[in-house]
């Protein structure tokens, strides 16, 4: 197989990835509302020491004035008491710029880290507010890059290159108006050279900046790469596919070192050529200023002063001290763009449209009055009811039970393609309702709609009478159990993971939720039994052992409707035969949803619903359908393959 070439360009561009205007607005906005106090105080400090930063070319020339005008005059009497005089006042302001620079380093290392913290928790938070459309259409590696690559783009960007650039900035402006307070034709020398600078700085960094906006791209796509190859590695090596693996990733590094190194060699350039423009500016102003001496050509300024030494010497330096501004302020572009570029990533997550919720009926706890009405209660008593508030202002509780409806559901992932068609089923309290059908026939699609993880396009979905669109999507959510083909536990005890489900229950609660779903037998002949720490999805676990403790976490959290999507299908048959068990005990007095491959699992099912292409061809019991000798006559005695 061959490799792929590191130096060919990268399919991946910069067109329509560069940070809108804006983004700094945002972020110094988002700044000043973290730190209203700090960040204030620690610009002030910033000024204060780029404004010292620009005071010893005056002092300079006071000190080289008073030496002339001795030398002149022949009076060297005062010329000492003067001297340390202005040494005194530029050493106290040198104190006090120590001190202002000490002061904001420290703020802003508070500030930076910080803001980095709040940065985090803030899209963190802003992360579990998304609807699962967003993580079902973006790599989770992608959505990793935002805390790792992009915040630390904002870290460089908020602790070193806009402070630098501050003072760079203000130093410029302090020393410019020193320049053209001493000479404005001088000054103008410099404007040009300085002009000069700009556009060559602007011509690199024009350059450079497109291709570090890519490798910002490229870092996402890379870490979303190495996140599925690390999650699919076994697949790999099962298939030997290490070699097309090698392929793939030596792709994605290309681009990387492509818009690295043509980033790097833009902005490796822009140093050394900004130097030698400022060296160029420097021996053009000696030169000018040797000349203006020489000739006696009357001086253009606001200080009224006649060209000498006094003059020229600190102008030297003064344009030393501004080219090397220039250059200091052109090298930060680049952390600039790609901090930004990181930032507007980062608002991009943060203006992502949170799940809506326009749901008023809520779930409470209730109490059954003398008369058989309900009321609602604080206290528990098991007893559970939806609180229908009305236009009127009067208030209506029906009893929670589990009796789920759909009337003529329509739905599609996109506008473009409808994927369930004319959708009509009910599952009464109790009731054990299964589907089946082949691979995308539309099976989880249906239970996804009953959670509201997605909404429906048309159509109706009754929970207990109520439209499920009136009912708070948590506490719809809190009413429901579910049970995923694909199990996640997390770092932590074996008590803690069954615990998620009901983060109330006690103790003994818990391993009675185990014991009902068959899994408490194994989980005590762990080293720890429930305190037990699982790592790494509960990979000291068998895939049969993750999914028992996947069904004792809804156990646990003993809801009304259950929903088993594909629940025993990495379980082997005789544990498949004691989490039976185990769900037909949780079953009871509960409406449950069935999706299996197992046919032999939906026999007992109260209504079996047979889909193809997002329609129900065949519905009925087990028996019923088998007399039909339809598709699902066909499925079951293997005439017919589910996938």
């Amino acid at each position: 197989m061959a490799k792929n070439k590191t130096n060919t360009a990268p399919a991946t561009t910069a067109r329509g990835h560069r940070a809108p205007k804006g983004v700094l607005r945002r972020l110094l906005r988002i700044l000043f509302e973290f730190y209203p106090v700090l960040l204030p105080v620690a610009l002030v400090c910033i000024l204060i020491n780029a404004i010292v930063s620009a005071v010893p070319a005056v002092f300079m020339q006071n000190i080289i004035a008073i030496v002339d005008d001795s030398y002149k005059t022949g009076d060297w009497s005062s010329v000492s008491g003067k001297i340390l005089g202005l040494v005194a006042i530029l050493v106290g302001m040198y104190v006090i710029s120590l001190i202002a620079g000490f002061l904001y380093t420290q703020m802003m290392a508070i500030i930076t880290q910080g803001s980095l913290k709040k940065m985090r928790e803030k899209m963190f938070s802003h992360m579990q507010d998304l609807p699962i459309k967003y993580f079902d259409t973006n790599g989770h590696g992608d959505i990793m890059s935002y805390y790792t690559n992009d915040v630390d783009t904002l870290r460089q960007m908020i602790s070193q290159s806009l402070p630098q650039m501050l003072i760079a900035g203000v130093t410029l402006l302090s020393v410019f108006c020193i320049m053209m307070y001493y000479s404005v034709i001088l000054g103008l020398i410099v404007v040009v050279g300085v002009i000069c600078m700009v556009l060559s700085a602007r011509y690199v960094t024009s350059h450079s900046s497109k291709y570090f906006l890519r490798q910002q791209i490229t870092l996402a796509k890379a870490e979303a790469f190495m996140e599925e190859m690390m999650t699919g590695q076994k697949v790999i090596k099962v298939f030997c596919h290490e070699e097309s693996a090698k392929h793939d990733f030596d792709q994605v590094n290309g681009e990387i070192f492509f818009n690295a190194r043509n980033g790097n060699r833009f902005a490796n350039i822009l140093m050394p050529l900004l130097g030698n423009i400022g060296n160029v500016m420097y021996v053009v102003v000696a030169l000018v200023g040797g000349a203006l001496m020489l000739t006696d050509i009357p001086n253009i300024s606001i200080s009224g002063m006649a060209f000498g030494i006094s003059i020229v010497v600190p102008f030297l330096n003064m344009t030393k001290q501004f080219a090397g501004a220039v250059g200091q302020v052109s090298n930060q572009v680049n952390m600039v763009i790609m901090g930004l570029a990181g930032t507007h990533r980062i608002l991009a997550l943060l203006d992502e449209q949170p799940e809506t919720d326009e749901g008023y009926v809520t779930l409470v706890n209730a109490k059954e009055n003398a008369d058989g009405s309900l009321s609602e209660c604080k206290e528990r008593t098991n007893v559970w009811a939806w609180k229908h508030p009305h236009h009127d202002g009067t208030v209506t509780y029906t009893r929670l039970q589990g009796d789920v409806r759909f009337y003529d559901v329509n739905f599609g992932y996109t506008p473009e393609k409808t994927v369930l068609h004319n959708i009509s089923l009910y599952a009464k309290p109790g009731q054990k309702v299964a589907f089946v059908g082949s691979t995308g026939a539309g099976k989880t699609t249906i239970t996804n709609l009953i959670n509201r993880f997605y909404d429906i396009n048309d159509g109706k979905i009754r929970y207990d009478g109520v439209n499920i669109n009136k009912i708070k999507k948590a506490d719809l959510r809190h009413s429901l159990g579910i049970v995923l083909q694909d199990t996640n536990l997390f770092t932590g005890t074996v008590m803690e993971n069954i615990r998620y489900g009901n983060l109330d229950a006690c103790d003994e609660e818990c391993i009675a939720a185990a014991k009902l779903a068959g899994a408490d037998d194994f989980i005590r002949r762990l080293p720890e039994g429930y305190n037990t720490m699982l790592h790494g999805n509960g990979a000291n676990l068998s895939q049969g052992q993750r999914q028992l403790l996947a069904i004792a976490r809804a156990a646990v959290a003993d809801p009304p409707v259950m929903i088993m999507d594909e629940a025993t299908s990495s379980i082997d048959t005789r544990t498949e035969a004691i989490v039976q068990r185990g769900m037909d005990a949780l079953m009871t007095g509960r409406t449950v949803f069935v999706i299996a491959h197992r046919l032999s699992t939906v026999r007992n099912s109260n209504a079996i619903m047979v889909l193809d292409h997002g329609r129900i061809i065949e519905r009925g019991t087990h028996e019923d359908l088998l007399k039909l000798k339809g598709t699902y006559y066909q499925l079951y005695t293997g005439a017919l393959e589910l996938d």
